[in-house]
């Protein structure tokens, strides 16, 4: 994958050739179908979620008004578990999805447990006050330096506000991605 995954630069490099003594020899071109699926495949493994819910939430967003591509990366970035990650209460979005699961986080005043949890704007969340002095958190929360614009975050009172829906501009800005080529994989 030619794609930061953990968004962190830190992955190993990708040789433009397959594995083994004769890899460097044979390249295929992939298919429409092989370019589309590498990028649906791309996106869930950077939100890191199933191929059950992943195709449940296309169901979802071509249900809604406007270009169903826009509106798929917003649900997507509009999850409980993306939105902790996005605040810096964890430093992947693995961490992030287990801080919720495990009870960690607040939205608005009552514990969440589900990492797919829709927010909308507006909505506080916040690290639960039983757990705002664990290494863990704060370790993640001082290694946070910048913060996406749709969220707003104190840091000290390791609270944030979901303020509005992403643009799509503002999303996967440095890793280009093509969100038509999986609206076209679903609709095959």
């Amino acid at each position: 994958m030619s794609f930061s995954v953990s968004e962190t630069g830190k992955e190993l490099a990708r040789r433009p050739y397959a594995p083994g003594q004769h890899g460097k020899t044979r390249r295929v071109k992939l298919t429409n179908y092989g370019l589309q699926k590498q990028e649906k495949q791309r996106i869930r493994n950077v939100y890191q979620i199933s191929e059950k819910q992943f195709a449940n939430l296309y169901k979802k967003a071509n249900k809604k008004a406007g270009a169903t591509g826009e509106n798929f990366l917003v649900m997507l970035e509009s999850r409980l578990d993306n939105i902790v990650y996005r605040m810096g209460f964890a430093t992947t979005r693995r961490a992030a999805r287990q801080l919720v699961n495990h009870g960690h986080i607040l939205v608005d005043g009552k514990k969440v447990d589900i990492p797919s949890y829709a927010l909308k704007p507006g909505m506080i969340v916040e690290v639960a006050e039983k757990d705002k002095n664990k290494a863990f958190i704060n370790d993640a929360v001082a290694a946070a330096t910048s913060f996406v614009d749709f969220v707003e975050v104190d840091k000290e009172a390791k609270k944030g506000k979901y303020v509005r829906y992403p643009e799509r501009a503002e999303l996967f800005k440095d890793q280009p991605i093509n969100e038509l080529l999986i609206v076209e994989y679903y609709n095959r």
